[in-house]
């Protein structure tokens, strides 16, 4: 069995990006033509699939890593990490927030609208990244100093 260490799980999240780049050349899309809603989906998916790498070490109890990652991938928890990465967005990234933020039509029932657009924003943030340039999003990423250890 391979040596997981922290450099490993911090790239191994993002291997399936090939199949992504595959996709989109095979299929012929322009990047521009996915809306954010689609830059969000993607985004939610390398979200979950980043936590839940970086929560794999040190093992646990399955129940402990679902409690984990829950809590890490709430709206809550993704609204706060937005605002920590902020001061570190350019330009771009934030009119790709802004664009995620103003694609929320829908009225979410256990949390405020302003919570539920910023974690969308950060969603679509992440999809786009993911699908443009990973070296960023890793980047962005490490910033949010997510704790293995930590209690869910």
């Amino acid at each position: 069995m391979p040596d997981f260490n922290q450099k490993h799980t911090d790239s191994l999240w993002l291997r399936s990006k090939a199949l992504t780049d595959e996709f989109l050349k095979v299929n012929n899309v322009p990047l521009e033509q996915l809306s954010p809603v689609a830059l969000a989906y993607i985004g939610d998916a390398v979200y979950e699939l980043y936590i839940r790498s970086k929560l794999l070490i040190p093992p646990k109890r399955i129940a402990e890593y679902h409690t984990q990652v829950v809590t890490q991938v709430r709206a809550e928890t993704q609204a706060t990490y937005l605002q920590n990465l902020e001061p570190y967005l350019t330009g771009e990234e934030k009119e790709i927030l802004r664009r995620g933020r103003n694609a929320v039509t829908t009225k979410p029932k256990r949390l405020s609208a302003k919570i539920y657009q910023q974690a969308s924003s950060l969603e679509t943030l992440i999809g786009y990244l993911y699908l443009t340039n990973c070296d960023r999003l890793q980047d962005l990423l490490t910033k949010l100093k997510i704790n293995s250890d930590v209690d869910g």
